[in-house]
């Protein structure tokens, strides 16, 4: 993989809709610098407690991973901060890419890929190491790690119903009545409300005892105990899309121990529920007008019409037509089973498409042309990603003082030891329902309808019908905010013009409240910069990982 992870959409996920050394403990916070606010009291860290410390006393024990040239690790943290000696624990898989060159080493570097929900250690053996600069890669090891409840962590997130579960449930069936992209009629909308709440119920059946320990903040105290771990006094992070979430909860909680922190693709903490929804919405809307607009350019031959407005047009139909029957497809294909390709499915494949116009708008093209031709296996298959590998799990390293005790729920429905196939729709839904308020009066998410439709059209419309599944969700700690960060070194936030799933006007936001917050700006389309936008891009953020090289008041690439 030479690009970061590009992840389905949270406005049209599937579930929503129905988006090797021995290391030391390193505690304390690093000493007081030029540009850095004084230490705060040891009281005021978070990671002072005395029942933390068994945690942060971990060594990671590295061995050979299954895949060649990388070496891996667990690291067990507390399932409850709260409560963090009451035995229950996540064991989450480290991955490590070791320094180009060692004796100028400078020490890790740590990142997210995105989501939430996925996997950093399956991304990093598939070669997202490859997506650094080379001068980050000669001088770091780059490392990172599965976040508590996704891909193999143990326990792991499920929404669904175990192989020897689903055998006792009915096979699936095609809809008497496709969903509506924007719920109007009071049947459409109770049929929305029912099958958000039927989405929950799942989640609850399954992964009940988990859903409320798998929050960002949490995330971000395991994100300081694996700097710990790792034996790095400050934290050198770059978070991908979600992971400037991660990174930006890490900043307010540790902030005098960020050494160096990049958030590309930035996601704007002050925004609440809707706001999220209208601007990722928007970003959708545009990216997919680039596309009518720009095809010829990079997909050439293969674009389905002759003209931008022609294009759009065809998208359009293909969005009504599968509203009034899903579009079909071959016996082979995922969809078969349903029936075909319904609105929404249409629409997310559509949406996961503008993440990488380079590699995806090509594609794009030949299956649109197919299915308005009426074949939409192509534009299904666009949308089937493979599932992780399920792994067996084996007990996870311990210390004197730390070992997975419990890393089960009761009464959750978890199966011990197991890991799902593919848990990153499940995980997706879980993150951002714990971390963003949501209304429980159905009202609220009608209301925002007509807002939407006219942000965003169907995308906006489809947005707010997707936020329904977090209605019912447990209701995490965290509130719209403005960062607050006091003390953190300067943090580069990335931001590219024509991102669809994190509109530039986050990054904007985001820079601005850091303080002495940095924007560099990428001028180009598709999801976030790093890794895909070139060579001013990569030598820029290099600059300031290694050297901490600040980048100037109104650098754009």
């Amino acid at each position: 993989m030479n690009h970061p992870v590009r992840r389905r959409p949270a406005l049209v996920t599937a579930l929503a809709l129905a988006c090797s050394v021995a290391l030391t403990s390193c505690t304390a916070g690093p000493a007081t610098g030029p540009g850095r606010a004084s230490a705060s009291p040891a009281s005021a860290d978070p990671a002072s407690r005395p029942d933390l410390k068994a945690f942060y006393g971990q060594r990671l024990r590295w061995t050979d991973c299954d895949t060649e040239g990388y070496v891996c690790a667990r690291l067990t943290v507390p399932r409850d901060y709260d409560d963090p000696g009451n035995g229950k624990t996540f064991v989450l898989p480290v991955a490590r890419a070791e320094a180009g060159k060692p004796d100028p080493r400078i020490g890790s570097l740590v990142y997210n890929p995105g989501g939430p929900g996925a996997a950093g250690v399956q991304s990093l053996e598939e070669g997202m190491d490859e997506a650094f600069g080379r001068a980050a890669r000669d001088r770091f090891d780059i490392v990172t790690f599965d976040p508590r409840g996704v891909g193999a962590s143990v326990p792991a997130l499920t929404c669904t119903a175990s192989e020897d579960e689903a055998e006792e449930e009915a096979e699936p069936t095609v809809s008497e009545g496709v969903p509506p992209l924007h719920p109007r009629t009071e049947e459409e909308r109770t049929a929305a409300a029912e099958g958000a709440r039927a989405a929950t119920e799942d989640c609850e059946r399954h992964s009940g005892g988990l859903l409320r320990h798998v929050g960002t903040q949490d995330a971000a105290r395991d994100l300081d105990v694996l700097r710990a771990a790792l034996g790095e006094r400050e934290l050198t992070y770059l978070g991908w899309s979600y992971g400037t979430s991660l990174g930006t909860a890490y900043a307010e909680l540790f902030p005098r121990r960020v050494r160096a922190m990049v958030l590309d693709g930035a996601i704007d903490p002050s925004l609440d529920w809707s706001q999220r929804v209208l601007s990722q919405s928007a970003g959708f809307r545009r990216s997919v007008d680039d596309y009518a607009d720009h095809c010829a350019e990079i997909a050439g031959d293969s674009c389905p019409a002759d003209s931008p407005d022609a294009i759009r047009a065809l998208i359009e139909g293909l969005y009504t037509r599968a509203e009034r029957e899903p579009l079909p497809v071959s016996e082979d294909s995922s969809y078969a089973e349903y029936g075909g390709m319904d609105a929404t499915a249409v629409l997310d494949a559509v949406s996961m498409a503008m993440y990488t116009p380079e590699d995806q708008w090509e594609p794009l093209s030949r299956a649109l042309a197919a299915a308005d031709a009426g074949d939409a296996t192509e534009l299904g298959a666009l949308d089937e990603g493979e599932p992780a590998p399920a792994e067996e799990d084996p007990a996870p390293e311990e210390t004197d003082e730390v070992a997975e005790e419990d890393s089960g729920d009761e009464g959750s429905g978890a199966t011990e030891g197991l890991t799902p196939d593919d848990n990153e729709g499940a995980a997706l839904a879980a993150v951002n329902c714990l971390d963003v308020p949501h209304p429980r009066d159905l009202d609220a998410y009608w209301d925002a309808l007509p807002r939407a439709e006219k942000a965003a059209g169907v995308y906006g419309t489809a947005g707010v019908t997707a936020e329904l599944t977090c209605r019912g969700w447990p209701s995490g700690g965290r509130t719209p905010h403005r960062v607050d960060a006091d003390g953190v070194v300067p943090v580069l936030v990335v931001g590219t013009t024509g991102d669809p799933s994190t509109p530039y006007e986050e990054a904007v936001s985001l820079a601005d409240q850091f303080p002495g917050g940095m924007l560099l700006t990428y001028e180009g389309m598709g999801h976030t910069a790093y890794g895909r936008g070139g060579a001013c891009v990569t030598e820029k953020v290099d600059a300031y990982l290694v050297g901490l090289k600040p980048v100037r008041p109104g650098a754009t690439c």
